[in-house]
């Protein structure tokens, strides 16, 4: 007879693993003990089936389990009766374990809700081992009830006998409650249904958050709600009811569909149906962003009548975080919602929805939050235990330690001192989870970041080293490592995004980099231009037209940002471009983008970040056109894409009425093609056979479907995101990547 001990790390708490355990070694009539610690599950197994136990612990494993790994050694045995489930045990260290993502509410636990005759019916809160909140209610681990939210409601009788049979769905689920004894709301689904059918903006608390809710095709509301919430033309995501209304709103493929039912339930961007609802929710957009009911509460409000499409916003004043607490939104979304629909369950940890994109048949990122994080990301190499706290746009902190990084949710952008003081909120938790004390702290090098102000200040406090690196390193860093790309194998990563800071001081964006996690050269580069008023400009595209019309030595003419602009601006414009005060070099393809969407009069100015941009990627979906042509040169060993032809097919087509269209397909065509140029270039001169895309450039579909093609065509292995997203969200992981090859502290 044999005995072994055995360890099971990866997401292994909070997800039926021990009563998997239980009922696996039963059903193979083997003894022991299955338990939680900090580390994971630990398991002492005895009898003769143990070969095949420890199979069945990877393949049969609860669909919310992520098994890493499984440690078997073999022990002395013992004399016992049957197999136990054990107490928690709570040790020193550093965890290996993680607490899972918050999921949608399971097929299960619906069908309770729904019947009648179950003790749940109607119950806003339900929830299982296979579902509900984890890591927004979870404030240490093991994780055991008494460290979560869950602790202040303690269990009936009926919900408790639940939580100690090891034979019930709600063995140990930390969120399981009844309307005995669990959290309940402030006002009923019935007043939240007629408030929303009356043209009322409702807040309501959910998971990770405060959403505004309004009925979508009420045009009235959506539109007080966009100017109550200082919206501008930002699009708004919507929740349907179900997956016909999602499809009556939204072109949506098999692979769309199947990613809006996963338990993630993140909200998925897709070509629009509905032309009248898309001008009220994404004015000047052709795509929509839609997601399914994940939440009890939410399948309530639609099975009582709510409108079959609502919008649903993140519950905040834009560009601040998002509220999470009953006070908090009453003071600062009051004068935004009409009513309030709260909750006593504590949201230990905000969390707005993920948001995902097809991207030349690959599912991208493009917000990584809710349903994700805090799933771990294995490291192509040790690192000592780190935090690193990502850029300033669509920030994301993220804390490391040997193999493993653990990103934070989406935390927005850090440019106000609420901002940042969510980002040291969720670098504290996630540490606190993770037990990590940080040894290191890494951040970007921009100067002026508060960010990195925060990280130097951190570190100092600590007497820990601070480590800045380089943007755009940091980006294709990131794609190295959802790759698993060895160590020291060189990528060629082409790194286009609005804003970098560079390691000459100028602001970069269209960047050529040879090279891997431990350092970077750079081969090639857009033609910077000077931008009059630095990243003050990013508001103002027709500036951006103006900029580059003088690099590219054409007349401003009648040109649509000549015509747009007020007279006294042009004048300073171009007196600053002249003499060069007041002007930033940069070579940022987001501000190309910018100039182009300006010169086709498509956007002069911009209410959200990347709106012109955008804007110019609608206009080109699924149009054909002849590419505008622009020099690729080779210049004292770098390759360098120059724009101005792309700037002087602007204008000329503008001029002669070409349909904007037209226009934005053969922008993007060209700027596809010159990509491809420039990567055989660099290719000529170095040992090249992989490139990587990335920056937040590539969130363009259009672009990064015919870039890819484009160099596949000519022999090249692509990288492109399907973990991180391209843009600031995964810088976090990026620059954990790179310091660990720097070998700090």
């Amino acid at each position: 007879m044999r005995r072994c001990a055995v360890r099971v790390t990866g997401t292994v708490q909070g997800v039926g693993f021990r009563p998997f355990v239980f009922g696996l070694a039963e059903d193979l009539g083997l003894s022991g003990i299955v338990g939680n610690d900090v580390h994971g599950v630990f398991i002492e197994v005895q009898g003769d089936g143990i070969d095949q136990f420890l199979r069945r612990l990877r393949t049969d494993a609860p669909p919310m389990a992520t098994v890493e790994r499984i440690d078997v050694t073999e022990i002395d045995e013992r004399e016992e009766a049957g197999f136990l489930i054990v107490a928690s045990e709570v040790a020193d260290g550093a965890a290996s374990t993680s607490i899972p993502p918050d999921t949608a509410v399971c097929a299960d636990c619906l069908a309770e809700m729904r019947d009648r005759a179950d003790r749940r019916f109607g119950y806003p809160f339900i929830a299982c081992t296979n579902c509900g909140p984890r890591f927004t209610m979870v404030v240490g681990l093991p994780y055991d009830r008494a460290n979560t939210s869950m602790a202040a409601f303690p269990l009936c009788p009926l919900c408790e006998a639940e939580y100690r049979d090891p034979r019930s769905r709600r063995y140990h689920a930390q969120p399981t409650a009844c309307a005995d004894c669990g959290p309940q709301l402030s006002m009923s689904v019935p007043e939240v249904v007629e408030a929303l059918s009356t043209g009322r903006i409702v807040a309501i608390k959910g998971v990770g958050g405060y959403h505004l809710a309004c009925d979508a095709r009420d045009e009235q509301v959506v539109s007080r709600l966009r100017e109550r919430k200082a919206r501008g033309d930002k699009p708004f995501a919507v929740m349907v009811a179900d997956l016909p209304t999602a499809n009556s709103v939204a072109r949506l493929d098999p692979d769309d569909e199947r990613v809006l039912q996963t338990p993630a339930r993140p909200i998925v961007l897709a070509g629009s149906r509905d032309q009248r609802l898309q001008e009220a929710i994404a004015p000047g957009n052709r795509f929509i962003g839609v997601m399914l009911p994940y939440a009890p509460l939410h399948h309530l409000l639609f099975d009582a009548g709510a409108p079959p499409v609502l919008v649903m916003t993140s519950g905040n004043v834009s560009d601040e975080p998002i509220c999470i607490a009953v006070d908090e939104a009453e003071q600062r979304l009051t004068g935004i919602a009409d009513v309030f629909c709260h909750h006593n369950r504590v949201i230990q940890v905000s969390c707005d929805d993920s948001v995902v994109r097809q991207v030349d048949g690959v599912m991208q990122p493009v917000r990584r939050s809710r349903g994700y994080v805090p799933q771990p990301l294995s490291l192509p190499m040790a690192v000592p235990p780190m935090i690193a706290v990502g850029g300033e746009i669509k920030a994301a902190a993220a804390v490391a330690h040997r193999h493993t990084a653990w990103l934070s949710q989406h935390i927005g952008d850090v440019e106000n001192l609420e901002t940042l003081q969510m980002l040291r909120r969720s670098v504290a938790i996630l540490s606190d989870l993770q037990r990590i004390e940080p040894e290191l702290v890494v951040s970007d090098a921009h100067p002026g970041y508060l960010s990195r102000r925060w990280a130097a200040e951190f570190a100092a406090e600590r007497g820990i080293p601070h480590m800045t690196v380089q943007h755009h390193h940091a980006h294709l860093a990131s794609l190295l490592a959802e790759h698993a790309v060895p160590a020291g194998e060189p990528v060629l990563g082409v790194v286009f995004d609005g804003t970098g800071y560079g390691t000459d001081g100028t602001i970069w964006g269209g960047e050529l980099l040879l090279g891997s996690y431990g350092s970077v050269e750079r081969v090639g580069h857009l033609r910077p231009i000077s931008l009059p008023g630095g990243d003050a400009a990013v508001r103002y595209p027709g500036r951006v037209g103006v900029a580059h019309l003088h690099a590219a030595g054409l007349d401003l003419g009648d040109s649509a940002p000549g015509r747009a602009l007020d007279r006294g601006d042009l004048r300073l414009l171009k007196g600053m471009l002249r003499s060069g005060s007041h002007c930033t070099p940069t070579t940022s393809v987001g501000r190309l983008f910018d100039a182009v969407a300006a010169l086709l009069d498509v956007r002069q100015a911009v209410d959200y970040e990347a709106q012109a941009a955008i804007e110019l990627e609608a206009l080109a979906e699924g149009v054909t056109a002849t590419p505008w042509t622009s020099p690729v040169e080779v210049d004292g060993g770098e390759v360098i894409i120059d724009p101005s032809g792309w700037i002087g097919a602007a204008v000329s087509a503008h001029r002669a009425g070409v349909p904007v269209e037209q226009s934005a397909a053969a922008f993007h065509s060209g700027l596809a093609d010159a990509v491809v140029e420039a990567v055989r270039e660099v290719a000529r001169e170095r040992l090249v056979t992989t490139v990587g895309l990335t920056g937040g450039v590539f969130a363009n579909a259009v672009l990064s479907a015919a870039c890819v093609r484009g160099l596949r065509e000519a022999g090249f292995t692509v990288l492109t995101h399907r973990v991180v997203p391209p843009n600031d969200g995964g810088l976090a992981l990026g620059q954990v990547c790179v310091a660990g090859a720097a070998g700090h502290p």
